[in-house]
């Protein structure tokens, strides 16, 4: 029996419990405790952005990065967290080529901020309030490659800003796990603090996953999936590991609490290592670091700082251009997507038809080429000349059948859509007489469906309208087809 068929059988005796890791590191311009640039790790040259700090040199002291704790902050108010006045960082001891001090300088006891919430939309309307138990500061690791027998450092990476947020066990499902990655993807981006980029490493995000019967408030062993490099990859590791679960106890065996990666070639999850304890780690107050004292003036102030977040801009959306709420969570869901959106508008489009063909056309084009909607900004049509496309069908120069084709030649191609309609032929006949003469032709070729109409089977006219249209290559104007049509049965109906 496959993993797929057993859960479909067993779905309904078993939930999952879901909690989030997430590693985002902060777009700050210098390390977490040192002057040293952060720079592209996957473009820079190895081992170039150093110095005795994060190298861990003996003798080498940290000094704290105030803009990534400026940063820290927003995030925890974006996610309704209550900030402490006292915060401590920490030593976490463990041995890693990667980390050359032998130990991690992050919080433990004392983090940055606390007990937050975050809801998600969830399908057919319903959402859910995840809660954020914790977002700590801490530094990143180095990289390795591994190549042969033999692995390569790079510490370019080690000592950037990170911000970890960690969810509360309230998710049950893949897709509800997706939703809340996307949602804080969103926020950081909007905030500006991470770009959301998993492919480059810059946001990691690891499921701690069990499952239980199905109602219970039983906590199970669980188990933590890592080398994921996007969401889909995040709810596909997810739904896998909840199948095999399953699969393991409806054998009559134990889950083994470790550390899974997710091979993603293969679309399954593969052991790592048996997963540490808090007390493997050995936390201890970092003797390099004083306390860090946060009054109220300053969460005020950063309070202030906060951008428009997602959840507001769709109740604008919503409220302002008569945006479905649907329609309005799809665009505010990157903040990308939303940055097109209302460039397109500023350009000149009607909200209502900008939104239709960017939800619609746009991304059905992107999801053919495998693209991330986070990704729209590299994409040929420019939001110009979407809201070109658009004041085109409103001024009734070509129709939406049209203006489907048109668009997937400004995608693959670019350019402007006024011009590349004058140079292929495509705007719409509306010349009296020339539809007229297709219409009476259309009626003169098509006798037998004529009589069937005007002995009562209305219906017909679609057939004859469908005939007018091939016959003007589509580019006849349909409203103008429709009324001569009308007026020309009615005619006969009259002279019958």
């Amino acid at each position: 029996m496959t993993l797929s068929t057993l859960s479909t059988a067993s779905d309904k005796l078993y939930e999952g419990v879901i909690g989030l890791e997430v590693h985002a590191e902060l777009m700050t311009a210098s390390k977490m405790f040192c002057a040293c640039p952060v720079v592209d790790s996957t473009a820079a040259e190895p081992n170039t952005a150093v110095c005795p700090v994060c190298l861990g040199l003996p003798g080498a002291l940290p000094v704290l990065n105030r803009r990534a704790v400026e940063f820290g902050l927003r995030v925890g108010l974006a996610l309704n967290c209550t900030i402490p006045a006292f915060n401590q960082f920490a030593r976490k001891s463990y041995f890693y080529p990667d980390l050359p001090k032998g130990y991690q300088i992050s919080q433990y006891a004392y983090p940055l901020a606390s007990n937050g919430w975050l809801e998600i939309d969830l399908p057919g309307g319903a959402t859910r309030r995840v809660g954020i138990r914790r977002a700590h500061l801490e530094e990143d690791t180095g990289k390795l490659t591994h190549v042969d027998d033999h692995s390569l450092v790079d510490l370019n990476r080690a000592g950037v800003p990170l911000l970890e947020i960690v969810t509360e066990a309230d998710l049950r499902t893949a897709e509800e796990a997706e939703a809340y990655a996307r949602k804080l993807r969103a926020i950081l981006q909007y905030l500006g603090v991470n770009s959301g980029d998993m492919s480059k490493g810059v946001l990691r995000i690891e499921p701690n996953i069990s499952v239980r019967p199905a109602g219970s408030s039983e906590l199970r062993t669980r188990t933590e999936v890592k080398n994921l490099n996007s969401i889909r990859s995040l709810a596909r590791a997810t739904a896998y590991e909840i199948e095999r679960q399953i699969a393991v106890y409806e054998a009559g065996g134990e889950v083994q609490q470790a550390t899974l990666g997710w091979d993603e070639a293969r679309q399954v999850t593969v052991v790592q290592r048996v997963k540490e304890s808090a007390d493997d780690y050995r936390y201890f107050p970092e003797p390099d670091l004083p306390v860090v004292e946060i009054d109220a003036a300053w969460v005020e102030r950063e309070r202030a700082a906060l951008p428009e977040l997602p959840d507001a801009k769709r109740e604008r959306f919503m409220r302002d251009l008569g945006l479905s709420r649907y329609d309005a969570a799809l665009l505010v869901a990157d903040r990308a997507v939303a940055d097109y959106y209302e460039a397109a508008l500023s350009a000149g489009g009607d909200p209502k038809q900008v939104a239709n063909y960017l939800t619609g056309d746009v991304f059905r084009q992107m999801n053919l080429e495998g693209r991330e909607r986070d990704d729209i900004g590299a994409i040929k049509l420019a939001p110009q000349a979407l809201a070109g496309l658009v004041r085109l069908v409103q001024d009734g120069v070509i129709h939406h059948g049209g203006a489907k084709k048109l668009l997937v030649t400004l995608y693959e191609q670019g350019g402007d859509p006024a011009a590349l309609v004058e140079a292929q032929g495509l705007a719409q006949v509306r010349d009296e007489d020339m539809l007229g003469a297709t219409v009476d032709q259309v009626l003169a070729e098509n006798p037998a469906e004529v009589e069937r109409y005007l002995a009562g089977e209305e219906k017909l006219i679609r057939f004859l309208m469908g005939a007018a249209m091939r016959a003007l290559r589509g580019q006849g104007d349909p409203a103008a087809i429709q009324r001569l049509l009308a007026e020309r049965l009615a005619g006969r109906q009259d002279e019958s």
